[in-house]
């Protein structure tokens, strides 16, 4: 009984994270020590401004206010 809960948490718990893209910078950095062994892996910080100013200058996304 116990595992089926355990189990049904992480469930949940993965697709909260999957949902809110809270996972985004685990997959980035797997992506990066795979496809390149040899360049330097962005903090978490340094890949959450990198991402905002891709997706705000993105023509895409259409107009933002705020």
């Amino acid at each position: 009984m116990r595992s089926a809960f355990r189990r049904a948490v992480s469930g949940v718990r993965w697709y909260v994270r999957e949902l809110t893209d809270e996972s985004a910078y685990e997959r980035y950095v797997a992506h990066v020590r795979k496809e390149h062994p040899e360049a330097a892996v962005p903090d978490r910080r340094a890949f959450e401004r990198m991402r905002t100013e891709r997706q705000e200058n993105d023509p895409r996304q259409g107009f933002r206010c705020c």
